[in-house]
């Protein structure tokens, strides 16, 4: 525990950026609203009915899937208890949803709550940094399928060339995010560590030895790796039902693979933005491209965007209060034990 205390000691509130970034995204899709009209978009959202209560145990099948998938990065014998994964896979979607951060913040939040469940910090980070890399490479698998799906349909040649570009910048990006993972990689850090802060970065890079060890320990573990993989790229295949669910209770005809393009490429255009909290704003102004191809109206799509959206606050809220219930346990845990220390 004294180690998961140590690595996580200075968090930091949300920066005057990141608000203002979330009052801009929120004005942006606020005027998307106002620009396909208000009443239209209400009526639609209206029109999905009991449709937003099955997005929302889709919703949560996903989460509950990718979070058994984190459960297999760790090496056998150190895995913690599926249901704590599940659940802070939960708390890591509802906070880049929820809070003003980007949105690979909430996978900071998630490995903090797992320290605080009894892990070493440097396998609860090491097991995030893989767990966010198999996400980020299936996503564009999953943008890669969605483009060639929506090419064969020989439509919205516009939009698939803006994805299309999208995907060739995240390529290099993917290949140095695992770069920097391997050893090479660390050999790399070290180097400039030594060179920014010399003999002061002994204690930091003793920390990321630590945490070298962990990621080599699970790129090691083989098959847990291509069982996570495999789990995730089945999550993005999975949420397309989302969209096809959507569109089927506003009484579209809709199909899956039309939503499987929509919902691909939406995702796409979320990953981009992925320094705008909650992509505000992004995934609205996505959606209505992206719909635009079907024949798909402006408030329909800006309703489908509200939709999803939904069981970010359904699912979200209740693991941001239990994240706060843990915070507050291990506060008191610690301030028993200081006064214990104190009174021998």
């Amino acid at each position: 525990m004294l180690e998961g205390r140590q690595a996580f000691s200075r968090r930091r509130v949300p920066s005057g950026m990141a608000v203002a970034v979330v009052i801009l995204g929120a004005a942006v899709a606020i005027g998307l609203i106002g620009w396909a009209g208000t009443e239209p978009v209400l009526d639609a959202f209206k029109a999905v009915g009991w449709g937003v209560a099955v997005v929302c145990i889709l919703r949560a099948v996903a989460l509950a899937a990718a979070g058994l998938g984190w459960l297999k990065l760790f090496p056998p014998g150190q895995r913690p208890p599926a249901s704590t994964c599940m659940l802070i896979r939960f708390l890591r979607e509802g906070a880049n949803a929820l809070l003003p951060m980007t949105q690979i913040g909430g996978e900071i939040i998630g490995a903090r709550a797992l320290s605080l469940r009894g892990i070493p910090a440097s396998l609860c980070i090491a097991s995030v940094v893989v767990d966010v890399l198999l996400q980020a490479a299936t996503q564009f698998l999953f943008a890669l399928v969605g483009v060639a799906m929506l090419a064969a349909t020989g439509r919205g040649a516009s939009v698939g060339e803006t994805v299309a570009i999208i995907i060739l910048v995240a390529v290099p990006a993917l290949y140095g995010f695992y770069f920097v993972q391997r050893p090479s990689g660390q050999r790399a850090v070290n180097a400039l560590l030594a060179r920014l802060i010399g003999n002061r970065g002994r204690l930091s890079i003793g920390a990321l030895d630590a945490l070298y060890s962990r990621l080599s320990a699970i790129y090691a573990n083989r098959q847990g790796l291509a069982f996570a993989a495999a789990i995730h790229m089945a999550v993005w295949l999975f949420g397309a039902l989302e969209v096809w669910v959507v569109l089927a209770f506003m009484g579209l005809r809709a199909n899956y693979p039309e939503a499987l393009i929509i919902e691909s490429l939406m995702q796409a255009v979320r990953g981009a933005a992925f320094a705008i909290p909650a992509a505000l704003g992004a995934q609205e102004g996505g959606l209505v491209a992206i719909c635009a191809i079907f024949g798909i109206s402006s408030q329909i799509a800006i309703a489908l965007s509200l939709v999803k959206r939904v069981p970010d606050l359904v699912l979200g809220l209740p693991s941001l209060v239990g994240w706060q219930l843990l915070e507050g346990r291990s506060l008191l845990a610690g301030g028993a034990a200081d006064t214990g220390r104190r009174s021998e």
